[in-house]
């Protein structure tokens, strides 16, 4: 019976050692999706990200089919807008917050067409608009965050190779940031 006490205590000692430590990694470790995706330095403004080449390192963990833009967005700094008309096919947009976790993400599936107009909002400036007392478009997606630090990714998926340039070039007019 002792010997069943002992092993029971070993077996919950270890289990709760267990869940410390993969709960803990992830703090420990220096690179993060966060500073991996601010290395594009990438403020306020739309980035391209370079295509993924098959045997290349992939950081992101991207694929290699898609198009991608990137903008980080800082809420501490008023609303953000990202606003644009994208090509006739597939394309989603997500919110990342500082530990990699998506907050908000969308497709052009859900009814929204070529125009993407998104507010991103803190819950101070949610008040603020529901307040009135912030102008905004009408037609406005109003997304609100619990996080200031954000990052947008913009993802196309352009039907045949041949056409990713001009996908590019499309992606490239979308505007992101706060308005100062």
């Amino acid at each position: 019976m002792r010997f069943l006490l002992w092993l029971l205590g070993g077996v919950v000692l270890g289990g709760i050692i267990h869940i410390i430590v993969i709960l803990t990694l992830p703090l420990l470790t220096e690179e993060t999706v966060w500073t991996r995706a601010s290395a594009f330095e990438a403020d306020n403004r739309v980035v391209i990200l370079p295509p993924v080449e098959a045997g290349a390192p992939n950081p992101l963990d991207l694929d290699p089919d898609l198009i991608y833009g990137l903008c980080e967005i800082d809420l501490a700094n008023g609303p953000a807008y990202v606003s644009g008309i994208l090509p006739d096919a597939f394309w989603s947009v997500a919110l990342f917050n500082e530990a990699g976790v998506i907050v908000y993400s969308t497709t052009n599936r859900d009814g929204i067409g070529q125009t993407l107009e998104l507010g991103v909002f803190n819950a101070a400036q949610t008040r603020l608009l529901a307040q009135q007392e912030l102008d905004v478009a009408e037609g406005l997606l109003v997304v609100e965050s619990a996080s200031n630090k954000l990052f947008v990714l913009i993802r196309l998926a352009p039907p045949h190779q041949a056409m990713r340039a001009r996908f590019e070039a499309k992606l490239s007019e979308a505007s992101c940031g706060t308005k100062s």
